[in-house]
């Protein structure tokens, strides 16, 4: 008896935890592998939810509270004081039926960077404050051509 309950405890805690690992594996976009570039005070960074500071990242995530957005496959072309461009793909959950049930949809775009100024967190590095994403074709349904957002100080 003793070592059936072993095996039910076994097989219910490997069901577990592959629900989880499919669970997480469709509610998520696909990580690039690529570290992104760290600084020194001498360019402007651009700083992630997670108060990391980057300089031209392959990678950047939009929706840190539920990560349904993520520029990736970012290649930049400019970065200076005055901004910084690239273009890259924006994967977004479409979240239909729902956010862990969605799929994700790639949409060309590219990028600006500026508004850069003192980081007030770390005033010895100057930060974009301003990101610009313009789609040049088909773009989510509800998004305008030129979407415009704030980043972290």
């Amino acid at each position: 008896m003793r070592g059936s309950m072993v095996g039910t405890a076994v097989t219910l805690a490997a069901g577990a935890l592959l629900t989880a690992t499919m669970t997480t594996a469709t509610a998520s976009p696909p990580t690039p592998a690529a570290t992104p570039h760290r600084t020194g005070s001498s360019q402007p960074v651009l700083v992630d939810c997670l108060w990391h500071r980057t300089v031209r990242p392959d990678d950047f995530l939009l929706a840190c509270g539920d990560g349904n957005s993520r520029l990736t496959g970012l290649h930049w072309d400019k970065w200076s004081p005055g901004g910084a461009t690239a273009v890259g793909l924006n994967l977004i959950n479409d979240c239909k039926p729902y956010c862990a049930a969605g799929t994700f949809h790639a949409y060309p775009v590219s990028i600006r960077l500026d508004g850069s100024k003192t980081w007030k967190k770390h005033p010895e590095f100057q930060r974009y404050t301003r990101l610009s994403l313009t789609y040049p074709g088909v773009r989510p349904e509800g998004y305008r051509q030129v979407m415009t957002y704030p980043l972290w100080d």
